[in-house]
Formats: C-alpha cells, structure tokens, sequence
C-alpha cells in the first residue's frame, strides 16, 4: 500500500481547537480518519517550528491521499502538504528503467 508523509501547520483557529479538545483526541480522529480511506496511520509525531504535525499514513492510493488532505485544507484548520513516500525496491525499479534525458541546452 503506497506510504505518504503529511506535514501540517495549524492556523490559529487549528491551534484553538487543539487547545480544547487535546492532541490525543486529535490522533484518535485521523486514525479514524484515514482508517475510513481504507489506510492505517502508521506513525504522528507533534512538532516545533514551522510544520506543527508530520504523519505517516499507508492508504490505498492517491486518491485517498487527496481526498484526506483536500477535507483537511477545506477545513481551515491546517495547511497541508502531502508527499509521496518510497520503498527502496520502487527506487531500484526506477535506476533499471532506461530513460533517455537530454539537459537543457545540451
């Protein structure tokens, strides 16, 4: 099942709601969440700085990745960024694969 790793930055209304209901209750529903996208939330960790929460997440496909980080922005509690994550046999099928790529101006 493809991997992703979402960066999230609460807003101040984001950051109200933390403050009412905890971060437990927080994890508690994504991983209802993403179970609902047929996913599991694999691991979330709080953070300091610029990005607030970084989850893992497995869910079956882009698809699910983007319909969580589409409801999460929509809700203008949380900026999202989502990446794609990659086994390192996806990365060693892509070094086999013959591409042929010329440099700008080359």
């Amino acid at each position: 099942m493809p991997k992703y790793l979402i960066q999230s930055s609460y807003t101040a209304e984001g950051a109200r709601g933390i403050l009412k209901e905890g971060g437990s209750s927080r994890v508690a529903y994504l991983k209802s969440l993403f179970e609902s996208q047929g996913g599991k939330l694999e691991a979330f960790y709080w953070a300091f700085g610029e990005t607030d929460v970084y989850i893992i997440v497995d869910v079956p496909d882009n698809v699910a990745a983007a319909a969580a980080s589409l409801a999460s922005s929509a809700s203008g509690a949380a900026r999202v960024k989502t990446v794609v994550l990659l086994t390192v046999e996806e990365i060693d099928a892509a070094a086999k694969r013959q591409v042929t790529f010329r440099a700008p101006g080359a």
